[in-house]
């Protein structure tokens, strides 16, 4: 099975659960606080091992307790960072999580070292690797390092997987055989300016994307399921009815238990299938890393 390169952000999250979220300039108490180990690159990470994916995980942290706390987690989970990119006298990424009683987040990330995961550095790190893979990136690391995954992947003739999350528009540079891209509504929207709101707009934001040359589009819509498509098939995927705890990290266990689909060889329905059931799992527990479920578990839910 081919490696899978994650490259992007590490994080600690700090999570408030509350009610329902404030208004602008208006203090609430909350309720429980948690920290645990987060960032959308280290989440995919996890959730990929932990579904039995053989991970590579290329990051950037501080040499301070959440970066050396973080580093050492993964060890645990099985994950490769000995590319981790560790920077001396500097802030760790970290991000402020809200989650109100209806499950729903609000986040801000400070993105500390995650800004440091140069071009440069990954350049040197996967132009070494002796093996293909199949890449997955999102993007709270520099633009720049996205770009260069970009034109390497299609370079090498390696598929890349971007989760455009935070949204963002990007580049055509980027966009132009890229493998495939799985945003949300709201990513969708940025990227193509096409509310997705039903199947027919669904097919439109997803064909605006393969016009830009994404060889496949999967559109994450949450407790909806998530819409395929490319130039030979389209299809909805429906989700698992579950009672959503905390989302925090569902499309993050989506995006890494697919890819793991994907190197397994899994056809297209049979991986959004699975990594639908990963998903579900994830929103019953709290937390990012912590929720992304074992091979065992995604196997016997149903």
């Amino acid at each position: 099975m081919p490696k899978i390169v994650v490259v992007g952000s590490s994080n600690t999250d700090m999570v408030v659960k509350t009610t329902r979220f404030p208004e602008p300039g208006e203090t609430i108490i909350g309720e429980d606080f948690f920290m645990f180990p987060g960032g959308k690159g280290a989440n995919q990470a996890v959730a990929a091992a932990r579904a039995g994916g053989s991970v590579i995980f290329i990051c950037a942290v501080g040499d301070d307790v959440f970066g050396q706390n973080a580093l050492e987690g993964y060890r645990e989970e099985g994950i490769n960072v000995d590319a981790a990119k560790i920077i001396k006298d500097a802030a760790s990424g970290v991000a402020l999580i809200t989650v109100n009683e209806k499950g729903e987040n609000e986040i801000v990330v400070a993105s500390g070292t995650n800004a440091d995961l140069s071009a440069t550095y990954v350049s040197g790190i996967v132009e070494e690797m002796e093996d293909d893979g199949i890449f997955l990136t999102q993007l709270e690391t520099p633009i720049e390092t996205i770009e260069y995954l970009a034109r390497y992947s299609k370079l090498t003739d390696q598929p890349l997987i971007i989760n455009p999350a935070p949204a963002q528009k990007l580049s055509n540079t980027i966009l132009d055989g890229l493998f495939l891209i799985t945003p949300n509504e709201t990513e969708a929207k940025i990227l193509t300016g096409i509310s997705v709101e039903d199947e027919v707009s669904m097919q439109y934001a997803a064909q605006a994307l393969l016009q830009k040359g994404v060889q496949n589009v999967i559109i994450t819509l949450g407790d909806r399921g998530a819409y395929f498509m490319n130039h030979e098939m389209r299809f909805l995927v429906p989700s698992y009815p579950v009672k959503a705890i905390d989302t925090t990290a569902a499309g993050d266990v989506f995006n890494g238990v697919l890819t793991v689909c994907l190197a397994q060889n899994m056809n297209w329905k049979e991986s959004i299938e699975y990594a639908n059931r990963a998903a579900a799992l994830s929103v019953m527990k709290m937390g990012a890393q912590g929720s992304a479920p074992y091979k065992e578990e995604i196997k016997k839910f149903n």
